[in-house]
């Protein structure tokens, strides 16, 4: 059996004259501000002054002393950021220039000094255009010549902290004979029966070339195995009935074992094991009357995908924990979400981040790595390329959860509209990749997966890639320059990205910018604001519904909130009430890397936004929504879950008072996975309703209202409440506030973290009517009273 040694410790990195702690996994910046030199990159403006960090090269070193009693010896890096030459015992085994790769050298009979040299991500960049030629970008950075996370070079929600590092784990392999090189589970599901074809690589040494090799694999009490003297071997395996996984909302996540053990004559070689999953998915892109389709069938059930994007979670990607990974999507799941998205300008994550997607239910949607540019496609680039994603497409095609490879993110679109085109003239843009080597890749390594060639894109150069009526959609108009009632302006098959901002928790920006008088405008506030024209555009998206907050920057800041929840909600509610032609939501974004105002729902320190919670109501599998439309107010009826909904919905038309000034009930029944609309009845609305008036739905405790002008236009009564403050028996420090409604009271938001940076609350934006009482539990806040609930309490009202 093979022996490993990890190499996590004595390791150094040199600056200057000195030789600083060094921590492996780990990263430049992480070991100079653990050792004092630079100040923390995510306070203040000090992303600024450490600039300098990504323009130089870097050394890191250890001592490797160690015997074997094996014939080699391998040197196996999972993760070297980016542009690296190694040396051990005073030779060079070996040189790097992808961040996304696994690297293994042989170092039999090496000892000693080991060190690993770091160019510069700019130099190495550099050197690449020079080799390649200029490309467009969408960002003033050299990001499409280096096969490293684009988004260190920065983004319009991220720093610009250009890493290097050893960032993922590092060890020595001992081995005989032959040892796993790798393993490709395809598994398939027909009818009852559930398949596992194994295919294995061997790597043998010098002796074990020609020796008679066993390998076995077993998978739910099924074992098979097969003799052979080459380098390859298929296994088969079936296994009747297994329990199917599936989405979360859709069923359970069954996963199964699978253990691949290589032998010889003298007992075990080496192993393998993950956990894999019995399902299957397909992506029906069929047209019809309305264009062509983009909708994701998992066992056979066609799924709305409610769905989030994720982007690295840290700028300093080895700082992120399987138990950070565990909490950021237990956030989503409870968000009702059932995909999230890899973008193409971060990492393939790690194992875990796979793990706990299978777990929960949360379907994967991969993108290669590629972001917002043109990528050449010449060497040094394009062998690197292909030999990223045949790493990644085998480490990562075991996990159930992964439903879809994605080529790469609004490039396509990009050539078509951001005036690519004739600045090229004629050279590579990465096409070659998305069109013809991605695709080929994925039928070859994993053909039980569908391969989308972008995002957006419409199936063919015979659609704009960004056509809202072909294949998928990113709706960033609406966003940029208009209300966010245009949502309601058409009906994608598929909207893969589209979002609205705000900043992050009152607490989040309190320790990101200490003793700042913030306001929208102040200096650390703008220099965390990373989008183009972001608080302009946040700022008219609060004019087009709200009185200015004047100065009053905690009232901005509640308002911005607002405005995201309900931009992000129009949009969704509009779109699931149109399934099925429209077949899936992936809001920008679930979470940040570092404090700043942002798209995400989770901020940066890990703090969730209204949005958030607003999220867990409209991704719910009931919802009700009342939506205008060319032929008067329509009431959508949701129904997501498995079971028939039969319901009575009940329709109430108030003054601003609180007055109720008509009703109507209506017996409904919404089959499983299905949507019913429903005209308003006209007794409703046989006329306008006014400034002073408003629409309510309620079914089984879910509800929807509709006001029909903004905020600024309606007759508001000022907003009257009472509040009390209960601890809760047995909690250890919860409270419940109870606030109990003298008036309508719109949009009521508790702020936990203003209570606490600790606490947490577990409900967002609230609407009541008068007489109406709510209750928030709030856990971490300590002992509060009446007056700082108070405080931290706001609703939208004229002011």
């Amino acid at each position: 059996m093979k022996d490993v040694i990890p190499l996590t410790e004595g390791w150094t990195l040199r600056h200057g004259q000195d030789q600083l702690p060094a921590q492996v996994p780990g990263c430049v910046h992480t070991d100079l501000l653990a050792a004092g030199v630079i100040p923390d990159p995510f306070l203040e403006l000090n992303e600024t002054e450490v600039a300098w960090v990504g323009q130089r090269s870097w050394t890191y070193a250890t001592d490797v002393s160690h015997d074997s009693r094996h014939e080699r010896t391998d040197l196996v890096f999972e993760g070297l950021d980016t542009a690296a030459r190694i040396t051990f015992g005073g030779r060079e085994v070996g040189a790097t220039r992808n961040m996304h790769r696994i690297y293994r050298f042989d170092v039999t009979g090496l000892t000693g000094r080991l060190e690993v040299n770091f160019a510069s991500a700019y130099a190495e960049a550099e050197a690449v255009r020079a080799v390649t030629g200029d490309r467009p970008n969408v960002y003033p950075e050299p990001f499409q010549y280096i096969r490293k996370m684009a988004s260190s070079f920065g983004w319009d929600w991220g720093p610009t902290l250009v890493t290097a590092g050893i960032w993922r784990p590092v060890r020595l392999e001992q081995w005989s004979t032959a040892r796993l090189a790798s393993v490709r589970p395809l598994v398939t599901v027909d009818e009852a029966t559930g398949s596992v074809e194994v295919g294995i690589q061997v790597e043998r040494t010098a002796a074990g070339a020609g020796a008679s090799l066993l390998v076995r694999a077993t998978v739910a009490g099924e074992t098979v195995e097969t003799r052979f003297g080459g380098d390859e071997a298929v296994l088969r395996l079936t296994v009747d009935r297994p329990r199917l996984w599936w989405p979360r909302g859709y069923g359970d996540q069954p996963l199964y074992d699978l253990d691949v053990t290589l032998l010889d004559d003298d007992g075990e070689l080496d192993t393998w094991h993950r956990r894999i999953g019995f399902r299957t998915v397909e992506l029906d892109r069929s047209a019809d009357a309305k264009g062509s389709g983009f909708t994701l069938v998992v066992n056979g059930e066609r799924v709305f995908a409610r769905g989030v994007n994720w982007i690295p979670d840290d700028v300093f990607p080895s700082r992120i924990t399987p138990e950070r990974y565990r909490t950021r999507l237990g956030q989503a799941a409870d968000a009702n979400v059932d995909l999230v998205r890899i973008w193409g300008g971060g990492i393939y994550e790690d194992e875990a981040f796979y793990d706990a997607c299978d777990e929960l239910g949360l379907m994967v949607w991969q993108d290669f790595l590629f972001a917002c540019a043109a990528y050449p496609e010449e060497q040094p680039l394009r062998g690197e390329v292909e030999a990223e994603a045949r790493d990644n497409v085998v480490r990562l095609m075991p996990h159930a959860s992964l439903v879809l490879w994605n080529g790469n993110n609004e490039n396509l679109w990009g050539f078509r509209d951001w005036d690519w085109e004739p600045g090229l003239a004629g050279d590579s843009w990465g096409e070659g990749y998305y069109l013809g080597l991605l695709p080929r890749l994925i039928a070859e390594l994993d053909p039980t997966r569908h391969y989308a060639a972008g995002s957006p894109w419409s199936g063919s150069w015979d659609n704009h890639p960004n056509d809202p009526d072909h294949g998928t959609y990113h709706s960033w108009e609406v966003w940029n320059r208009q209300d966010y009632a245009e949502y309601r302006a058409n009906v994608p098959r598929f909207v893969a990205e589209f979002g609205w901002q705000a900043p992050p928790a009152m607490a989040t920006l309190r320790r990101a910018l200490p003793g700042e008088n913030l306001a929208p405008d102040s200096p650390g506030m703008l220099h965390h604001q990373k989008a183009e024209d972001g608080n302009g555009k946040l700022n008219r998206g609060i004019a087009r519904h709200f009185a200015p907050p004047e100065g009053d920057f905690d009232r901005w800041h509640y308002l911005t909130q607002v405005v995201q929840a309900r931009a992000v909600a129009a949009g969704i509610e509009h779109w699931r009430s149109h399934w099925p032609t429209c077949a899936g939501t992936v809001v920008w974004q679930l979470n940040d890397c570092w404090p700043v105002s942002s798209w995400a729902a989770v901020d940066g320190d890990g703090r969730l936004k209204p949005l958030h919670h607003e999220l867990r109501r409209v991704y719910a599998d009931r919802l009700l929504t009342l939506q205008p439309s060319d032929d008067g107010l329509v009431l959508a009826v949701v129904n997501q879950a498995a079971t028939e909904w039969r319901t009575v919905v009940t329709l109430r038309r108030f003054e601003a008072d609180g007055a109720t000034v008509g009703h109507s009930r209506h017996e409904v029944t919404v089959a499983a996975r299905s949507v019913a609309r429903l005209p308003v009845l006209p007794e409703l609305v046989q006329e306008e309703l006014s400034a002073k008036e408003f629409l309510v739905a309620d079914a089984d405790g879910v509800r929807a209202t509709y006001f029909p002008v903004p905020d600024k236009e309606f007759a508001y009564v000022r907003p009257a409440f009472g509040i009390e403050v209960e601890p809760v028996p047995g909690s250890g420090g919860m409270v419940d506030v109870v606030v109990n409604a003298h008036t309508l009271v719109r949009d009521l938001l508790l702020q936990p973290d203003r209570l606490s940076p600790h606490a947490t609350a577990d409900r967002g934006l609230t609407t009541l009517l008068p007489g109406e009482q709510v209750r928030i539990r709030v856990d971490g806040c300590g002992d509060v009273t009446v007056d700082d609930v108070r405080a931290a309490l706001f609703c939208a009202d004229t002011k």
